[in-house]
């Protein structure tokens, strides 16, 4: 979802609107919600006996044609004559409840809410319990905001685009590079979400069997919804925007990377919304493709409503230039199965496009029973929402001491430790005299990143810093992040000679990367890295760099001076990023946070942002993208991070290492395999679709015993990867290694813990061919275990299976 619009008077009009629908509400009671009592309860719509899909044709039969218009924005007129309220669609939630979108404001009861760490951060704890239950946080501050008007039930979150190249400013939104954990992190998000698990718990009368339906048609908690699809992730490059870009994919690019998230977001996480994104895709943009939009209904059996980004339905026509008009726009996301637009395109052209005969009324009546569906599955045609399942929660269940917590929690999950010299973390407690904290943003508290609302107990580095040590002195060295002169460095230098250790914080901010705003180099900005050396060189002793940000930097400089003994990255940390960051550095937290991107050097700025192509290429120097298939050096791998302590594992449960398609017995998987085809690079191998029957016939568990051989208790993320046939490799058509399973555990000193992950043939051991068809490949496949050896990482071969 964006706030950053092409037309900024379209979105004047559009908060215009909220505070109109915002001043009826408070002023006529009558319309607080629908089918109230006894006036508006006798509707059909409003028989809570009846299937959703019923209640909602119901609706949209009594509604004029004007009336069904005006409900095709985001800010949906109300309807007088049958009881029904104005309703405002946008709200973000993206790591908390955000300023972002007109139907959230900070002005009432509740003030503030829980910020929890910008998502990159948080999935680089690798922990898909705290990323249910962060959304499961999120779900009931949003509810409780509902309760006192201060925000909608339909949420734009998450973001779920892969973070493709390193530039890109909206990559802090998204859980990284990695089609497998950008899929899961969107399955725990809605689910969390939409059905709030820490609810379950908090509220003994709760329902509890609305918390854990797989129903598509399930009584929602709240809406959320999966964006942006699909192949988002340019905002501001060359001559490219976000606006007129055309993403050339593969079929195979398209199949194996860009799409997972999106179809496991439908699939197990029963998403009920989906947004279509600004870019267009292999030529027609994306909110006007009808067989992108109509996969998700007919193939994923997605039952929920389709969203535009804010204005993607104009781009369609202003900006890709793909229709004649305004009318055949309209037509063309309204044809393709958008529901909804975000803004008011559709508000102003959609009765000239009837009129016109482009748009069919059915069209209109398909998009109001998919939006009406959603909200009555949230109960707001059910009565007095403040009676139902969520009507006790209120301004006390927001910025909960559990909640700020479990963001403490998350900052230090995710936080990663890149260098440690000689163990020179964790600092000693009550032994250091002084302490200097230097650089831009060391004394900021706003470390939320983008879509962030306003803070419960926003606190500093400096702050976090001076529970431990009271003689903490601060200089900012840079005016700004941005660090176009050196105006600062002598008071820092100063600073740094008078103190007996010196933490240094550098790194991005949103001046740097945002929405609408992409980087062009990777290395800190301006003179950060003079900066860095400057201090480093006064430094009684070794300094420990900390770096802010969402996207990858090339700190190599950094890397290999033996002056800088530590390097963090602390992301965008949120509220308690000062705290988490501190007991890391004192030793009240072991770090156990890994990259889930990969750092590139800056030569890898002389890619074309614009190449969507995934795999490398080398007849055009072209390096590929993300671990999977990038060549080239890298300053630190997908994957990467450091522990105070070291582990050790043991294969338990070893996988068998022969798998025969003919396992199962069936004579018709024996056809399977008699007649596998050849593929371009000679080896055989069998369409997925023709063994799905016997996958899970195929399945096999895969255990190892993990010790921690440190003398401190802490997290530890296991990474499973699996490798094709050699041939493949060679190709470069299939990756190197591809990530297939983790599990994030916590350890104590020489205990060994149990870790058991099931391993799916089809799913795992499978590729996307350039048909975009996953098959599996005949031949020696690899399981691999990521492992520290030093302060690098490599990968374990553990077995090989042969199919």
């Amino acid at each position: 979802m964006s706030h950053c619009k092409p037309w900024k008077w379209s979105l004047s009009f559009i908060f215009i609107l909220s505070f109109l629908f915002t001043s009826t509400i408070s002023t006529n009671q009558e319309l607080q919600f629908p089918c109230k009592p006894p006036q508006h309860n006798s509707y059909p719509f409003c028989d809570t006996s009846l299937p959703i899909q019923a209640r909602a044709e119901s609706l949209v039969s009594f509604l004029t044609l004007e009336e069904k218009i005006k409900q095709l924005s985001d800010n949906a007129s109300s309807i007088l004559r049958l009881g029904i309220p104005a309703y405002e669609w946008w709200s973000e939630s993206l790591h908390g409840i955000a300023k972002n979108g007109p139907g959230i404001n900070f002005n009432g009861t509740i003030s503030s809410a829980t910020s929890f760490p910008q998502v990159i951060l948080t999935t680089a704890s690798f922990n898909r319990s705290l990323w249910r239950s962060i959304a499961s946080a999120i779900a009931v501050e949003a509810r409780a905001m509902y309760n006192v008007g201060q925000a909608g039930l339909t949420f734009w979150a998450p973001n779920v685009n892969i973070f493709r190249d390193p530039r890109w400013g909206r990559g802090q939104e998204t859980p990284g590079e990695d089609p497998m954990v950008a899929s899961v992190y969107a399955v725990e998000y809605v689910r969390g979400f939409q059905g709030g698990s820490v609810l379950a718990s908090a509220h003994a009368d709760t329902d509890k069997s609305i918390l854990t339906s797989d129903d598509d048609d399930a009584e929602l908690m709240l809406s959320a919804c999966c964006k942006h699809v699909t192949a988002y992730d340019l905002e501001d490059w060359g001559s490219f925007t976000r606006y007129n870009f055309n993403a050339v994919i593969t079929n195979q690019d398209f199949e194996d990377t860009y799409q997972p998230p999106f179809r496991s977001c439908v699939e197990q996480g029963k998403a009920s919304c989906l947004m279509c994104s600004y870019n267009a895709v292999n030529g027609i943009p994306a909110c006007a493709r009808e067989d992108l939009l109509q996969r998700t209904r007919v193939e994923w059996g997605f039952k929920g409503y389709i969203a535009s980004d804010c204005d993607a339905v104009a781009t369609i026509y202003e900006y890709q230039k793909y229709s004649r008009s305004p009318e055949d726009a309209v037509a063309d996301a309204l044809g393709a199965g958008m529901d909804i637009n975000c803004g008011t395109y559709l508000l102003r052209h959609t009765q000239s496009a009837l009129e016109q005969g482009k748009v069919q009324e059915k069209d209109i009546d398909r998009a109001l029973v998919n939006l009406f569906s959603v909200l009555i599955r949230l109960g707001l045609f059910d009565g007095d929402p403040k009676k139902g399942k969520f009507g006790k929660l209120g301004p006390k269940d927001v910025c909960t001491l559990k909640h700020r917590e479990l963001a403490l929690e998350a900052a230090k999950e995710g936080i990663v430790l890149l260098k440690n010299n000689d163990k020179f973390l964790p600092l000693a407690k009550r032994s250091i005299s002084s302490l200097a904290i230097i650089g831009p943003l060391a004394n900021q508290t706003e470390l939320g990143g983008g879509y962030t609302g306003i803070p419960c107990e926003p606190r500093s580095i400096v702050d976090g810093m001076q529970r431990y040590v009271k003689k903490t002195t601060y200089a900012s060295g840079c005016v700004d992040v941005s660090c176009a002169t050196k105006a600062g460095f002598s008071e820092a230098l100063s600073v740094a000679k008078e103190s007996e250790l010196v933490v240094i914080v550098v790194g991005l901010d949103l001046s740097q990367e945002t929405e609408d705003h992409d980087r062009r180099s990777l290395l800190l900005p301006g003179y950060q890295t003079d900066l860095v050396n400057s201090i480093a060189s006064v430094s009684k002793k070794p300094v420990i760099l900390v770096l802010t940000g969402g996207g990858p930097l090339d700190v190599s400089f950094a890397k290999e001076d033996p002056r800088i003994a530590s390097i963090l990255w602390i992301g965008y940390p949120g509220e308690t990023g000062g705290k988490a960051l501190a007991e890391i550095l004192f030793g009240d937290h072991n770090p156990g946070g890994r990259l889930p991107v990969t750092w590139y050097p800056e030569s890898f700025t002389k890619v074309p942002m614009s190449d969507m192509n995934m795999r490398a290429d080398t007849s055009r120097g072209y390096p590929g993208r993300t671990y999977r298939f990038y060549t080239g050096e890298r300053v630190y791998g997908f994957g990467y991070g450091l522990s105070y302590s070291k582990f050790s594992y043991k294969l338990l449960s070893a996988p068998p290492t022969t798998l025969s398609l003919l396992s199962t017995g069936s004579t018709e998987l024996d056809s399977f395999s008699k007649r596998a085809r050849r593929s371009a690079y000679g080896i055989n191998h069998v369409q997925i679709d023709d063994m799905k029957h016997y996958c899970d016939s195929l399945r096999f568990p895969f255990e190892i015993l993990v010790t921690n051989n440190g003398e401190m208790e802490g997290g530890h993320v296991v990474m499973l990867f699996s490798g094709s046939p050699k041939v493949l490799e060679r190709s470069g058509r299939s990756p190197e290694k591809q990530l297939i399973g983790f599990e994030r555990i916590e350890t104590v000193p020489y205990v060994g813990v149990k870790v058991r992950m099931m391993v799916d043939p089809c799913e795992d051991l499978s590729i996307v061919n350039e048909d975009g068809k996953r098959v599996l490949a005949l031949g020696n496949h690899s399981l691999m275990i990521m492992q520290q050896y030093g302060e690098d990482f490599e990968l374990r071969h553990i077995v090989s299976i042969i199919l």
